[in-house]
This record gives structure tokens, C-alpha cells and sequence, in this order.
């Protein structure tokens, strides 16, 4: 109940900011603020639009993608493929986006599943923070958006697979208890799990009746006809989802960028350490999805240093305020608070290595 309420109050609330950015466009009269120039309202207003136009095809593409793989492929599928030994299946967790695409707002709903019916959890965390960028979206999005300077785009892939990678291999190191916050509906699904593991030679015989909520709608609503219209229906709620971060993180953009004079910008962005915890800070706080975020940062790109660029696309995707409230309604805190640790601790690390490497 409260979650339908949540939402709809969100969608008032986007809806709202949309009627009023719609009104500040179209009001012919500039109003009398003798801050803001008929200059500086332009900018603004130039820089937002392109940075929301630019992002939205991505957005949109990401979405249909991740709606398409929840209908398509089963969580058994993807448990039989993991391998059993704790490197190969780092590397298999990081290679996972390539062939799902999914946005981290689709993720955790997808993993805390995965991780009830036998997904280890070093294996699960890699896949949350791979995710999101080691696909072909982002690829691409980061790609367009750096057109000038293409090694921004295979940077974020590689520095992505290395911080991944590393996080997975400490949690597997270190993480000995179940993580996952107990819920109600958790006994059923772990005596199926315990179930579907003696059934080894049988897979989808534990999986008959406890199958997610998509699929037993679908079963319900006929063949293909069903299935698409559920295509439809879970993508649009995620593109609403993720459209209103994009607006939210486009308006911040902008307002950094217009009012925020150059000089302290560029001595921040020119600052060692400093530029590289302000974008991870500026990524924290927009919760900007990956498909759009390279847009955002290119417009700093004049600003700030390649290295704190990087900073902000590997850090924003795997970890940002909205990732941290999902993954503390799957995660324990102590959990959420470690793997936030260590993502930024070797994000930063790795970012200034490039920096050093890659950027000179």
C-alpha cells in the first residue's frame, strides 16, 4: 500500500516539475531578476534541454532492453551458468551486463532473487556494480557523449571491470554470513532453493509454483499477447522511474553549470583529490541512470580533469543515493555500509591510476 502511494505522489511530483519547467520555457516576458541576465537564464535553459534530449534515446533503449530480459530469461538460466570457482565467476558477473543491460534501478529486485535461489553473494555484487555499466547502452551512450575523446568511453569499461572485480573478490574473502535482509516471504523461497538443489538433474522442478510475480501473470494473460503488454507496462514504470532522476540531475547540471562561477569550478576540477570526491559527491547526489550520466559529465569536461570524469562515471552507477536506499531494502546496513566503503575507497584509487596511465 504505502509503496502505490510513494509512487504516486513521485509521479504528481515529476509531473509538477514538468508543468513548471513547461511554463518557465514558454513565458515569452523574461520576469524582472536582476541576478539572473537574459543571458544566464538562456544558458541554462540550452544547457538543460540538450543534456535531457541527448540522454532520453539511451534511456528509452535501456529500458526496453531490461523489460524485454525480465520477461525472457529465468533466474534458473542464469544460475546454472555461473561457474563454481571464485575468479571465473568475478569475471563471469562482470561480463553478465554485456548480456543483460540493466539499469541498477532494475537490478537489486533482480539479484535479491537470484541470491535466495543459490546466486553467491560475491557473484551478486559484482553483478550490481558491473551491471550497470559493462553493457552496450552505456557503451554507447559514453561514446556518443565523449565523441572527442573516445578513450573516456573504453576507460569507463576497463576502470568498471577492475573496481567490480576487486570489490567481489573482498566480499568473497571477507563476507562469510547471508547478508540479505530477512523478509516474510524468504522461508518459502529458500526451502525451494534447498528444493531445486536436490532436484539438480530436474531444474524447473522447484520452480513450477514459486515463480516471480511477471511470470505467473503471464502465464494467467495468454501466450504473447500478455507477455507484450507486460513488456510494455514494466517499461514504462521504469522509464517514469528513471525519467524523473534524468529531469532531477539535468536541472542540477545546469544550476551548477550557470550559477556556479567558472573560477571556483575550474579550482576545484583542477584539485588533485578534491575534483575527484566533488564528482563523486555531484554522482552521489544525482542518482543519474548510466545510460545517461556520460551526457552530464561531458559538460564538464571543460572543467574538470579526465581522471575525476571517470570518477563520476564509475562511481554514480555504483553507488548514488537512490542505489543506496535499494540496496538497504535488500541488504543489512552493516552490509550497505562495507560495500560502500570499498567501492569508493577503490574507485578513487583506480581512478587516479588511469589518471596517471591512461590521461597524461
Amino acid at each position: 500500500m504505502s509503496t502505490t502511494v510513494q509512487r504516486w505522489l513521485t509521479n504528481i511530483l515529476a509531473v509538477l516539475c514538468v508543468l513548471m519547467l513547461f511554463l518557465i520555457f514558454t513565458q515569452k516576458q523574461q520576469p524582472d531578476l536582476s541576478w539572473a541576465s537574459a543571458d544566464t537564464v538562456q544558458n541554462f535553459k540550452t544547457m538543460f534541454i540538450s543534456i535531457v534530449l541527448e540522454a532520453l534515446p539511451f534511456v528509452l533503449l535501456g529500458v526496453i532492453v531490461s523489460a524485454l530480459l525480465q520477461m525472457f530469461v529465468s533466474e534458473q538460466a542464469v544460475r546454472r551458468w555461473i561457474p563454481k570457482n571464485p575468479v571465473l565467476g568475478v569475471l563471469f558477473a562482470c561480463l553478465l551486463g554485456i548480456i543483460f543491460p540493466l539499469c541498477e534501478c532494475g537490478m537489486i529486485p533482480v539479484i535479491r532473487r537470484l541470491i535466495l535461489k543459490g546466486m553467491p553473494i560475491y557473484v551478486a555484487v559484482v553483478f550490481i556494480l558491473a551491471g550497470p555499466i559493462i553493457n552496450p547502452v552505456v557503451y554507447a551512450s559514453t561514446f556518443m557523449a565523449f565523441r572527442t575523446r573516445p578513450e573516456i568511453a573504453y576507460s569507463r569499461m576497463a576502470l568498471a571491470f577492475f573496481v567490480a572485480a576487486a570489490v567481489g573478490l573482498l566480499v568473497y574473502r571477507f563476507v562469510r554470513s547471508n547478508p540479505l535482509r530477512p523478509r516474510k516471504d524468504d522461508h518459502h523461497a529458500h526451502s525451494h532453493s534447498h528444493e531445486s538443489h536436490h532436484h539438480h538433474h530436474h531444474p524447473e522442478a522447484g520452480h513450477a509454483h514459486h515463480s516471480h510475480s511477471h511470470s505467473q501473470s503471464d502465464k494467467d494473460s495468454g501466450g504473447w499477447g500478455g507477455k507484450s503488454l507486460s513488456v510494455l507496462s514494466h517499461a514504462s514504470d521504469e522509464f517514469f522511474d528513471m525519467g524523473k532522476y534524468l529531469i532531477f540531475g539535468a536541472l542540477l547540471t545546469a544550476l551548477i553549470q550557470t550559477f556556479m562561477s567558472r573560477d571556483s569550478l575550474v579550482a576545484i576540477g583542477e584539485g588533485t583529490v578534491s575534483s575527484h570526491l566533488f564528482m563523486m559527491g555531484f554522482a552521489y547526489v544525482l542518482s543519474l541512470c548510466s545510460t545517461s550520466d556520460a551526457f552530464v559529465a561531458s559538460s564538464f569536461a571543460t572543467t574538470f580533469s579526465a581522471g575525476s570524469l571517470l570518477t563520476f562515471l564509475v562511481f554514480g552507477p555504483m553507488l548514488d543515493m537512490k542505489s543506496t536506499l535499494m540496496l538497504l531494502s535488500a541488504f543489512r546496513v552493516k552490509f550497505v555500509v562495507l560495500l560502500a566503503v570499498l567501492v569508493l575507497i577503490v574507485t578513487l584509487l583506480g581512478s587516479l591510476l588511469f589518471e596517471r596511465i591512461v590521461f597524461l
